[in-house]
């Protein structure tokens, strides 16, 4: 782990994480006083644009931090300015790993997982059995496959800490009648939250995803 680079301003810090296959670029929005948890939010696919900074991470990062929560953003190795090379969600799992450790090194504090779309698809695997995420928050969950990728959910089948999801009935990448039989088969405690005209990137809907988060958090986290 380096040094902050530079602030952009009081609450958020720009830094470069020591990952598994170079530096990783990264953000982390500071933590309230009395913070209880800490999160980190993975972004969609890198090589269709997806990075830290795209809308639905950033509003996602915002129902978090709403809560005091420090929040950890990071960009996948290859891209923004991440070092390394995308490794079509093998490697990627290590970035996620190395993110929760810088986490829990850091703020010493129960993690809650978010992930949109391929950032879903690879944090969840990581998210799910590591005994420090007490929550996971899957946006977007790509269900169809997506040109040739295709994603599999099996190993959710084990997950038995809070999950709540979050897709829209216009869904492209999660058609709503295939999501809802993937969550079907989920242990509880579980939630699934369709958001009426938004499509999997949430154009339009991004005050209503957030608010899902909001929601659920206050429900679920003590």
């Amino acid at each position: 782990m380096t040094d902050s680079m530079n602030t952009q301003s009081s609450s958020i810090r720009s830094l470069f994480l020591e990952g598994p296959a170079g530096k990783l670029e990264a953000l982390v929005n500071a933590a309230g006083a009395n913070a209880t948890h800490a999160a980190l939010v993975c972004h969609p696919h890198p090589l269709y644009g997806g990075t830290l900074h795209n809308k639905v991470v950033f509003h996602a990062m915002k129902a978090l931090n709403h809560f005091g929560y420090p929040v950890l953003r990071f960009n996948f190795r290859g891209a923004g300015l991440s070092q390394g090379e995308h490794d079509h969600g093998n490697g990627e799992t290590d970035d996620v790993r190395m993110a929760l450790d810088w986490l829990d090194r850091e703020f010493h504090l129960p993690m809650i997982f978010a992930g949109f779309s391929f950032g879903a698809a690879v944090g969840l695997r990581v998210g799910c059995p590591d005994a420090r995420v007490k929550a996971v928050i899957g946006l977007g969950l790509p269900v169809d496959a997506i040109g040739d990728r295709v994603y599999e959910f099996e190993f959710l089948h084990d997950c038995t800490k809070p999950k709540l999801f979050v897709s829209g009935d216009r869904d492209q990448f999660g058609p709503r009648t295939k999501l809802e039989k993937v969550v079907a088969e989920l242990p509880e405690p579980k939630k699934l939250v369709i958001v009426a005209g938004a499509d999997h990137f949430f154009e339009g809907r991004l005050r209503e995803m957030r608010e899902a988060i909001e929601t659920w958090i206050q429900a679920t986290l003590p």
